[in-house]
């Protein structure tokens, strides 16, 4: 019988890799974990945690002007950008202490340093070499900038969590998620924002009513959306840096943030050397059970580039695990997976967009509601919230559910569980609201929006 050093060797400690340490060593087995960097990954100290912090930090702006049409006089507010640097880091080092002490009371050993793999069971990790019987390659994504003449210049969202000054222009290339979480935090805290988009409007492959009402709303606070636009170079300056468009349009600003990828961490691993196939943008191929070409590696999470978001790293280690160790085989299904955009206002979604409703099942059932929230009956502003609920028609299976607006993604969450259980229209429209409340109006909408004409949908 063959002596490993460790049952399971993972690499990457971000919330895939940790998670499936954790379950491994939980059933008894010997894991270890290699990390070159911080423990946590990238949504606790790069991604969703930072980020979320600071658009938290941003909403005050907009609660301070609201209070005032609640009788609220707020005489003398200022506002810090250093201290909210400092205190998201102090959280940040809090939740990397606490990854450390999961590793540790599971008595899963962290290797530090980048580990490459010899073979298929051995890992080199700089310091020393290990051998496993599993490898798992949890080794998620980074930011990737285009080759544009003067790039050097740009920044990603690592350094944007770190910006030690807060900007007064801020160019932002992209229209994704991190592009307009970015534009609303620094605009509403006074910063001159213009994004800078190749597509005709924000967060493709969302629902267009959903894209359509984000834009409108970016707009409305004041951010100048460039859509159908590409920066062909960037100069530096004596007050900044300069952007060309493609229309011969030039943006003064003082940092340019690039939003516009990232791809899997997959370079130097040697994972093609040991035989574990990678596609064209180098994520990991594996199957629906999370299983590489190479029979003893595997990998979850972002590396793989299947649905790059936390939860379904988390779900993707678990259920690896549980095949691995626990008898019970278990693949990933991706269906009725909701998310959530911390724009200003936030976006939330779960199912099926109309387009891929239409594709899948031809008629749809669309029920729509646009309305002031009540919020904003006494503070004046006049952002609106979005909602939309797409329905089989010969089922009546709720098949999507989309919202933009204040709390989107807290009512999106409990409609997620609805979805997954099959709710049907007829169920939801049973059940009754909570008085008054935006989410009420889910279980409320009964009007259905006109089908498309023929002439509309070419």
């Amino acid at each position: 019988m063959t002596s490993w050093d460790y049952d399971l060797v993972v690499l990457g400690a971000g919330s895939g890799g940790i998670r499936a340490a954790r379950l491994a060593a939980q059933a008894g087995q010997r894991v270890a974990v290699v990390e070159e960097q911080r423990v946590g990954g990238t949504c606790v100290l790069r991604g969703c945690v930072p980020k979320k912090l600071l658009v938290m930090g941003a909403h005050y702006a907009e609660d301070l002007e609201d209070m005032r049409g609640y009788g609220w006089d707020v005489d003398g507010a200022r506002f810090d950008w250093g201290r909210l640097i400092a205190a998201k880091n102090a959280e940040l080092q809090r939740l990397e202490s606490l990854y450390n002490r999961i590793l540790n009371d599971n008595n899963v050993t962290l290797l530090p340093g980048r580990g490459r793999l010899a073979d298929p069971h051995t890992v080199e990790t700089g310091a020393r070499t290990v051998t496993a019987e599993r490898i798992l390659i949890a080794t998620g994504g980074r930011p990737v900038m285009p080759p544009v003449p003067g790039i050097e210049h740009a920044i990603t969202s690592n350094e944007a969590l770190d910006l030690m000054h807060l900007p007064r222009r801020a160019a932002i290339v992209g229209g994704g998620y991190i592009a307009v979480e970015f534009a609303g935090l620094f605009n509403a805290l006074g910063v001159q924002v213009t994004e800078i988009l190749r597509g005709d409007t924000v967060l493709r492959g969302f629902d267009t009513d959903v894209r359509a009402s984000l834009a409108e709303e970016m707009t409305r606070k004041g951010i100048d959306l460039r859509c159908e636009s590409v920066v062909r170079s960037i100069a530096k300056t004596e007050t900044g840096f300069s952007l060309l468009l493609g229309d011969d349009e030039t943006v003064e600003t003082d940092i340019v943030l690039y939003a516009t990828g990232r791809r899997p961490n997959t370079d130097g691993l040697g994972l093609e050397e040991a035989g574990v196939k990678l596609d064209a943008n180098g994520a990991v191929v594996v199957d629906p059970f999370s299983a590489t070409s190479v029979p003893s590696i595997f990998a979850v999470g972002d590396v793989t580039d299947r649905m790059n978001l936390t939860p379904v790293a988390l779900a993707e280690a678990r259920a690896l695990i549980d095949t691995l160790y626990r008898g019970r085989p278990t693949a990933m299904t991706y269906d009725n997976i909701a998310t959530a955009v911390f724009s200003m206002p936030p976006v939330a979604t779960v199912g099926l967009t109309e387009v891929e409703a239409r594709d899948r099942f031809g008629a749809v059932h669309v029920y729509m509601s646009r309305f002031r929230p009540m919020r904003h009956t006494l503070s004046g502003r006049e952002e609106r919230t979005m909602m939309k609920m797409l329905v089989d028609p010969v089922t009546d299976r709720v098949l999507g559910i989309h919202m933009m607006g204040a709390d989107a993604p807290e009512i999106i969450q409990g409609f997620a569980v609805a979805l997954t259980c099959g709710a049907t229209k007829a169920q939801v429209d049973a059940t009754l609201g909570i008085h008054p409340t935006a989410a009420e109006e889910l279980v409320t909408m009964r009007d259905r929006r006109p089908d498309p004409t023929p002439e509309a949908e070419d």
